[in-house]
């Protein structure tokens, strides 16, 4: 279970998972001992999955994001297993959905160029059956994060 104290643990993590324990504890108003039992808590229970680094796009040279949406006439779960399989090889792909509606899987990309995307999605193309691929180029980025909205997580103390 989540309680205000986590949540405000998570938010300070999110921001920047290098702040030391001694400091979140104090941002939160905990000592350092039991602030680390906390994170320590959140990542057993799955909370926290992992934490990492993250790189800025231009710099490594995979500043060009691709969406690519995906709409199937194979809907067996053999496909499906092929087709994640080739997927998750790719190391070009950063996101991959199984979309509801008219679209059934979304994919988001990321090349240095429009060059590299065309040799993707031909290396994709010949490694799994696709019907109707479309691909849209993000012109600007207006909002990025990888923090979660943490007022939906419930939990005892709310």
């Amino acid at each position: 279970m989540i309680d205000a104290m986590d949540r405000k643990i998570l938010a300070i993590l999110q921001e920047d998972c290098t702040v030391p324990v001694a400091e979140i504890g104090k941002r939160v108003g905990l000592s350092t001992t039991p602030c680390w039992r906390r994170i320590q808590r959140l990542e057993a229970e799955g909370v926290i999955e992992k934490r990492v680094a993250l790189l800025n796009p231009q710099k490594i040279g995979a500043g060009v994001t691709v969406f690519v949406t995906v709409s199937t006439s194979h809907h067996t779960k053999d496909w499906l297993e092929r087709f994640a399989a080739a997927v998750r090889d790719f190391p070009e792909v950063a996101e991959f959905y199984r979309m509801s509606g008219q679209i059934d899987y979304m994919l988001r990309v990321v090349v240095p160029d429009i060059e590299s995307y065309d040799a993707f999605y031909k290396r994709l193309i010949s490694r799994i059956e696709l019907s109707n691929v479309n691909s849209s180029f993000a012109m600007e980025q207006i909002k990025y994060t990888t923090a979660l909205p943490l007022d939906y997580a419930q939990g005892r103390g709310s």
